[in-house]
């Protein structure tokens, strides 16, 4: 299991006021990889580039995927732009990960987001492993959590995120309020279009 898996976990299990927006966590689930690849010192940042260096066979295939995905030529790619290039479809590629994990054989994507009922929480050691995790307030997965508005846990994490891991978290951040900027500005312009066709 990696931090992302745990994410979408947390993100389907902890109570919220308001659903998580697949798109906000397709890019949280990219900044999470990235944050693993950190760990495992196959990347590193270069102020905000990604810079690729061996990435090891994790036996997770997205993760490994991402590794594959890296950028290796210079100036190399910033860490917004992964975000948003490897976040495209990422909540589904994740979620139908861990629905075949907990239910193999089945297509639970309209359940994980909520097309059909929330699904019932499997006894998984993916899921115990990600409660684990959101119980001892690990830093990285609080503080991606709660980018995304998922309460209980952005305080009181022990220790915190190393550097590098914080300039994630704030591109998280930064894309995540840009897509929000993006829905408001589509919202208002459809309200607008709606206006002019109910104006006598």
């Amino acid at each position: 299991m990696t931090t992302a898996q745990d994410l979408l976990i947390v993100s389907l299990d902890v109570p919220s006021g308001r659903p998580v927006e697949r798109g906000d966590l397709s890019l949280a689930l990219a900044g999470a990889e990235l944050a693993d690849l950190l760990a495992l010192e196959a990347v590193a940042l270069d102020d905000d580039r990604i810079v690729p260096g061996l990435v090891p066979a994790t036996g997770d295939r997205l993760l490994d995927e991402a590794g594959a995905a890296l950028v290796r030529q210079a100036p190399y790619e910033s860490v917004e732009d992964w975000l948003w290039r490897r976040g495209n479809g990422l909540a589904s590629a994740y979620a139908t990960a861990v629905e075949a994990e907990e239910h193999p054989g089945t297509s639970g994507l309209r359940r994980l987001f909520g097309r059909g009922g929330h699904p019932a929480p499997a006894d998984s050691p993916g899921r115990r492993r990600a409660a684990d995790r959101w119980a001892s307030r690990e830093p990285v997965l609080v503080g991606l959590a709660a980018a995304l508005d998922i309460p209980e846990g952005a305080a009181d994490a022990p220790g915190g995120p190393a550097d590098a891991v914080l300039t994630v978290l704030a591109a998280v951040g930064g894309a995540l309020t840009e897509l929000e900027g993006v829905r408001q500005r589509r919202r208002i312009e459809d309200a607008a279009f709606d206006n002019v066709w109910r104006a006598p």
